[in-house]
């Protein structure tokens, strides 16, 4: 057998790493690329809207800042509350199915919990206009009636239940899925041994969990918020669907002027925009491009800070 012959395998082989190492490089800059050019379209489609004059931006607003400001913090306001109902419900799930359930409901579980990511959000907001809202009405009164002194649960209590907290409950709904699946895999992924070794220590089932599992998992769990939290800021139509919106800055959550997010109002907007008005709408875009942006930045800094031990420590 020849050398040539020999060098044959070796040859494929390595022009194999190199069409892969090829392909790989290509596909993340393609990556790179297109968020630039996403980045670079809406600057340039914002600059009309940075410096308009008073009086030519939708609502009469003085400026840019004053006429986002209130989405702002709507959009904000609804994925937090959206994630202090999402959380402890994603955490929950994932641990009953890593384990507490039989193997067979785990799996039948997993499989139903995966299955609500396929739903499309215009499904999630007709279910928050014809059902929830008008379930949840009454539960609004009872709280407006006994908590009203509350400011989160203030009056005058809205008689359709479309407010800021039914969107919320739509969104929770929305990101439970992909944040019960993270928590989930990472829940499996906890060293065998270091469970096994909080029970041979005689730890109960919940006290083996919260020293063993949660400990290795708090990475995982901060990415899953992170990412449900992401989520939670880009939804349009559901919000769009459900709310009563008004450009309003208020914590009342029960009331029927609710603040609006920047994701519905660009849909809603958007079709009757002309003039400076469409380059508010692509401002305020790229408010929260930028916002989401700083969220998934600050996400990868606490999971670097906070890395979890591999199964191999």
């Amino acid at each position: 057998m020849t050398s040539a012959t020999l060098s044959t395998p070796k040859a494929k082989a390595r022009l194999g790493d190199r069409v892969f190492s090829a392909s790989t490089v290509v596909a993340g800059s393609l990556i790179l690329a297109t968020l630039a050019a996403v980045a670079i379209f809406l600057v340039v489609q914002s600059l009309p809207a940075l410096f308009a004059k008073a009086g030519t931006l939708p609502n009469d607003a003085a400026n840019f800042w004053t006429y986002v400001w209130p989405l702002v913090f709507g959009t904000i306001w609804a994925a937090l509350l959206a994630l202090i109902v999402a959380t402890p419900l994603s955490i929950g799930i994932a641990l009953f199915i890593s384990h507490y359930a039989p193997r067979r409901v785990a799996q039948s579980l997993g499989y139903i919990i995966d299955l609500l990511a396929a739903v499309p959000s215009v499904v999630f907001g007709l279910w928050g206009i014809a059902t929830l809202s008008g379930f949840v009405q009454p539960f609004y009164t009872w709280l407006g009636a006994n908590l009203g002194w509350f400011p989160l649960f203030a009056p005058p209590i809205s008689g359709t239940g479309r407010t800021i907290l039914t969107a919320a409950l739509v969104l929770a709904v929305m990101v439970i899925p992909i944040m019960t699946a993270i928590c989930r895999e990472v829940f499996l992924q906890t060293p065998r041994l270091h469970e096994e070794a909080a029970l041979a220590l005689g730890a109960t089932r919940w006290e083996m969990v919260r020293m063993a599992v949660l400990p290795f998992a708090r990475s995982g769990i901060i990415s899953a918020i992170m990412l449900g939290l992401g989520r939670a800021l880009g939804e349009t139509l559901a919000i769009a669907m459900v709310l009563s919106p008004a450009i309003v800055v208020k914590f009342a959550v029960l009331q029927a002027q609710s603040p609006n997010t920047i994701a519905a109002n660009i849909a809603l907007q958007f079709p009757e925009a002309t003039g400076v008005s469409v380059n508010a709408l692509i401002a305020s875009g790229l408010v929260l491009f930028v916002v989401t942006l700083l969220i998934n930045m600050l996400a990868r800094y606490i999971v670097n800070r906070r890395k979890a031990f591999s199964g191999a420590n």
